[in-house]
């Protein structure tokens, strides 16, 4: 087994995951992992759903015809830009972009942001947020319409919450939406590594259950689903998630896969084409609203997935992304 650490702000996430066995057919994924995955965050046991998930041959889905208007109204960034350099880089690819924090990074003024044309979500990581603070900040920004919320609750490095405790909490991400009218986008799932729960189908259907428990069978609001993915099948774990009935935010993903089978990407030009195919999926999707790539810049890279280099200046994974063909 091999150990790895992902930091990401707004605090250190040590987030351990675990690669498990390489005789797996299945993979997990984002903060994630699954059955057999490389992915950062999670990672179930051997016997944990294998059978349910894709396998890790690697696919190229063809690409969609290129479009020469404007920039793709899905494609985001999850990354906590700190330099309006950076955001000047990316502000001709890109629509939108989170921190996983409420606000922007401070070196961001408003203004640099507005200029940009690239709009910034605020998420509620977990349940520790000052309401009247959040509901203040986005009426100040009314062409804010979303918040994210709850991320990665099952995965114990992450927002680490039960079922029945998100449940309890999930009524106050609705008090927020409600005073600030905007939409809820959320939970962010992943496959994690909460007893019982690794699966983000099992840890949906109970936090369904104890929310309507609680609610006089009243579902809770979910104005968009989130999900995050590190492997291959991005595809096939969005329709595992289609029975919930709500269009996708992809808040994170890359393909970090790493066990010795020959689909490891250990090179650029693999995380290159990776990118295409999952660009792809998402701008095909109807189901999928809007997309962020994982990650901006981080030094070691071993996945070959920074889109800057130096301040400001792109890497070749980062022209790719913004000049990728949309709908």
């Amino acid at each position: 087994m091999v150990w790895f650490v992902r930091l990401v702000f707004p605090r250190i996430r040590l987030v351990a995951f675990l690669v498990a066995s390489a005789t797996l057919s299945g993979c997990g994924g984002s903060s994630i992992a699954g059955t057999a995955s490389s992915i950062p965050g999670g990672g179930n046991s051997a016997a944990a759903s294998a059978s349910k998930l894709p396998s890790l041959t690697p696919r190229v889905s063809a690409a969609p015809t290129p479009v020469a208007t404007a920039k793709s109204a899905k494609r985001g960034l999850a990354y906590n830009l700190s330099s309006s350099a950076d955001l000047s880089a990316i502000a001709r690819g890109v629509t939108w972009f989170y921190n996983w924090g409420t606000t922007p990074n401070s070196a961001l003024s408003d203004a640099t942001i507005a200029a940009s044309g690239v709009e910034y979500d605020p998420m509620l990581w977990n349940g520790n947020f000052n309401a009247t603070a959040v509901e203040s900040w986005l009426s100040a920004h009314p062409n804010v319409h979303y918040i994210l919320v709850m991320n990665e609750p099952n995965l114990t490095g992450q927002a680490n919450l039960t079922p029945s405790q998100a449940a309890q909490m999930w009524p106050r991400y609705e008090a927020v939406a409600a005073a600030a009218k905007v939409k809820i986008v959320g939970p962010a799932m992943t496959w994690g590594t909460m007893p019982n729960y690794q699966d983000p189908v099992k840890w949906l259907d109970a936090f369904y259950a104890a929310y309507k428990a609680n609610h006089g069978g009243r579902n809770p609001q979910i104005d968009y689903l989130a999900f995050h993915w590190y492997d291959y099948g991005l595809s096939s774990q969005l329709d595992r998630l289609t029975k919930y009935g709500k269009p996708f935010w992809v808040t994170e993903f890359a393909n970090w896969h790493s066990q010795l089978d020959g689909a490891q990407i250990n090179t650029l030009a693999k995380q290159e084409t990776q990118m295409a195919d999952m660009v792809s999926t998402c701008e095909s999707r109807a189901d999928v609203f809007r997309y962020a790539w994982f990650t901006g810049r981080v030094s070691p890279d071993p996945h070959f997935d920074s889109l800057f280099g130096a301040t400001g200046v792109l890497t070749p994974l980062g022209a790719e992304y913004l000049t990728l063909p949309h709908h």
